[in-house]
């Protein structure tokens, strides 16, 4: 970490679980997909969660490469929870407190954090999968895009070149 670099905590809500992000995320987005609704319909059933859907209907992720991440404390409670036992994503969540922390699609070289769980966290940039809203009307205060727009692609592979092409471990 160069001292030009931030360095952000994400915890869960009784702190016991923290990860610390070396830098700004690459990609702050509000996901509007039907899967990460779905998963936040989930977690609200587990004790003490916390609403991981936004005044919108979105999930609100910040978007760090896995080697600007670091498990400080406590990487033994985090829990992955599966829509079903073949997808490829998984939620993560923090055992102690029900918490989400993050989202990890496989084979990616990124995490995408709930950013409810980051102090200091960065405002969305975009709305992606709004199509899976079915007509709910989204305000204009950001691009809301249907599925994931060019830059989004872009933001993605620009991060994975910056890593050299590497997929790091994630200690789950």
């Amino acid at each position: 970490m160069t001292e030009s670099e931030t360095l952000l905590n994400a915890a869960c809500d009784c702190g016991l679980v923290r990860i610390e992000a070396w830098g700004d995320p690459f990609l702050v987005v509000d996901c509007h997909c039907q899967s990460c609704r779905k998963a936040a319909a989930g977690f609200a059933n587990l004790p003490g969660a916390p609403t991981v859907l936004n005044e919108n209907g979105g999930t609100p992720f910040s978007m760090y490469r896995k080697d600007r991440l670091h498990f400080a404390a406590a990487p033994y409670l985090l829990k992955e929870h599966r829509l079903n036992p073949t997808a490829k994503t998984r939620r993560v969540v923090a055992a102690c407190c029900s918490s989400p922390m993050f989202l990890e699609f496989a084979g990616g070289h990124w995490l995408s954090m709930y950013r409810d769980r980051i102090g200091g966290a960065a405002p969305a940039e975009m709305r992606v999968m709004t199509a899976d809203q079915h007509g709910r009307s989204l305000p204009n205060d950001l691009p809301n895009y249907k599925t994931h727009s060019p830059k989004f692609w872009w933001r993605l592979f620009s991060a994975w070149v910056g890593m050299g092409f590497r997929i790091p471990k994630v200690p789950v």
